[in-house]
């Protein structure tokens, strides 16, 4: 019977239940709903919602080469298993992307060893099947920046599990800090992270490599507390769709935000900076960033929230003032 999952959603386990279900719908055509979900531990919905998103998926966006997948709401019918089953063929363009990408990674200072044996020798065997393109693509070099130093200290600290002591860059706050923290982990969410336990703030932290300013392996062992690994599959900050949506201006000397907060959209303005769409479940938050900003963003709306957060700058400058200041001004 369908039903809604008391599971939480993840998408790493979606994407391993839809490759084993499409070998699975193979075997069985005309499999009943009822079955499948009781094969997979799912409810009939789970399975309907992927069953949605299996017609998506395929050898390319051409629609013959897409999974003809249906149900009728008793029973799953594949319709073209035999025509998106045969062997894939490598283009030009795609096996030079390739390669070129797979060299560029073997030279990055932070790959083990074994991984990056492994990879060149997939290197030489795309090569060999390549023909003509691996010849091209010889010919085309990509060079990573200096992140890569900092990211081989990382991945050293983890392996080694020991502390590591940081210079850090905060846009938000336009300062440059002294960290001792325990690596936990690497992440890559469009920039490359280290998830840890930072020792200052005793909470866990997200720093971004390209921000490291200086980095040292120190002699104390890491030791982070036990902590529950979240699923950064959709980003690191994750607003919801019902989250009151703020809209924030700010100058060139703001852009930053947009790279530093989520947001539906960056529209760029005049005088070269943005106006800039985000959502939060608590948009009072976000009176502390306007405050940082001063003279470089504003808060367009909602208006009450502009409101108070124009007050709070007008509390903050007359208690920077005092009286005596304010008396200055007044004469």
């Amino acid at each position: 019977m369908a039903g809604k999952s008391a599971r939480p959603a993840n998408a790493i386990d979606q994407t391993r239940r839809m490759l084993s279900l499409v070998t699975y719908l193979r075997e069985r055509p005309g499999a009943r709903v009822g079955d499948v979900a009781r094969a997979f531990g799912i409810t009939e919905d789970e399975l309907i919602s992927d069953l949605d998103v299996l017609p998506l998926c395929g050898t390319s966006f051409r629609g013959g080469d897409l999974l003809d997948i249906d149900t009728d709401g008793d029973r799953i019918w594949w319709h073209n298993p035999d025509d998106v089953a045969a062997p894939l063929r490598i283009a030009a363009d795609e096996a030079t992307a390739l390669l070129v990408a797979a060299r560029a990674v073997s030279t990055l200072p932070g790959l083990r060893e074994g991984d990056r044996q492994a990879l060149l020798r997939a290197t030489a065997k795309v090569e060999a099947a390549s023909g003509e393109a691996a010849g091209a693509s010889s010919r085309l070099s990509v060079t990573f920046e200096s992140e890569g130093g900092v990211f081989a200290d990382v991945d050293r600290a983890i392996s080694e599990r020991r502390r590591l002591w940081i210079r850090y860059y905060s846009p938000a706050r336009d300062e440059l800090s002294e960290r001792e923290i325990d690596p936990i982990r690497l992440v890559s969410v469009g920039h490359t992270y280290v998830e840890a336990w930072c020792r200052r703030s005793e909470a866990r932290r997200t720093f971004r490599l390209d921000r490291v300013a200086e980095i040292r392996i120190l002699d104390e062992p890491s030791a982070p507390p036990e902590v529950e690994l979240r699923d950064l599959s959709e980003g690191l900050v994750q607003p919801a769709a019902e989250d009151p949506e703020v809209v924030v201006e700010v100058g060139p000397g703001g852009r930053w935000v947009a790279e530093y907060y989520p947001h539906d959209s960056a529209d760029e303005l005049p005088d070269g900076g943005l106006r800039i769409t985000l959502r939060t479940p608590d948009p009072a938050s976000l009176r502390r960033l306007a405050l940082r900003l001063g003279g470089d963003g504003r808060i367009v709306s909602p208006q009450a929230l502009a409101d108070s957060a124009r007050s709070a700058a007008r509390e903050a400058l007359a208690a920077y003032d005092g009286p005596e200041g304010l008396a200055g001004v007044q004469d």
